[in-house]
């Protein structure tokens, strides 16, 4: 048990610091030695190899006791309530997303702020953090806040040091668009983010949590009341 939660560990630490260390400093070097296309190969690999280890980790430390009961009344309506909401932001944040890879990406930091934008310039990693916050209330066990905590911690200071790396590739571009959209999530923006982002987080939340049933055995979300 030790030993494999120390794996654990060790891969949560490995897929975290990888991919800071890709993104900020690695990436020019590498960029430099294989180029932009070699260098998004070697990231995709890293990123899947880490995570692929982690995901084993996590199944083999076995499920644990938990420190609250998460299956029941409010954890798991709120949980089922925020992965909503992160699937509503992850949908939204491919749309028009200055913050993405994209030749466009000043001309899209000058437009209007829309959709998911009105709630956080990061909706994407908002997304994820939001995931990892609810996957923490309905599975309060020591292997569950160790891959929560890697990818809460993951998205929420990536999205940070992007808004330095963005402000020194892009400068005023990115500047304004720092000056029209927030870092922390202005929830009433949701009833601005438009029905594309909430049609696609629909039917993805639906979707994902359905998928459950067959990958883990278990019902996620309101299948738990549908089912």
């Amino acid at each position: 048990m030790e030993q494999g939660f120390a794996n654990l560990v060790a891969a949560a630490v490995a897929f975290v610091g990888t991919h800071f260390a890709l993104s900020h400093p690695l990436r020019a070097p590498v960029v430099k030695a294989i180029g932009p296309i070699g260098f998004q190969i070697v990231y995709s690999l890293v990123a899947f190899a880490t995570l692929g280890w982690m995901v084993m980790a996590f199944r083999a430390v076995g499920p644990g006791a938990g420190l609250w009961d998460g299956s029941q009344g409010l954890p798991w309506a709120l949980a089922s309530l925020l992965t909503l909401i992160a699937a509503v932001l992850f949908t939204g944040s491919l749309l028009g997303n200055p913050a993405l890879p994209d030749p466009r990406a000043a001309a899209l930091a000058d437009k209007p702020v829309h959709g998911v934008f009105h709630v956080t310039r990061h909706p994407m990693m908002w997304g994820f953090a939001l995931w990892a916050v609810s996957h923490a209330m309905v599975s309060p066990t020591p292997r569950s806040f160790v891959v929560t905590a890697a990818v809460g911690f993951l998205a929420l200071v990536g999205s940070h040091l992007q808004d330095r790396k963005k402000q020194t590739l892009m400068g005023k571009a990115w500047s304004g668009w720092e000056a029209k959209t927030s870092y922390w999530p202005k929830l009433g923006g949701l009833a601005k983010a438009g029905l594309v982002p909430w049609f696609g987080g629909l039917v993805l939340w639906l979707a994902a949590t359905w998928a459950h049933i067959p990958g883990n055995g278990m019902v996620a979300g309101i299948w738990r009341w549908l089912i």
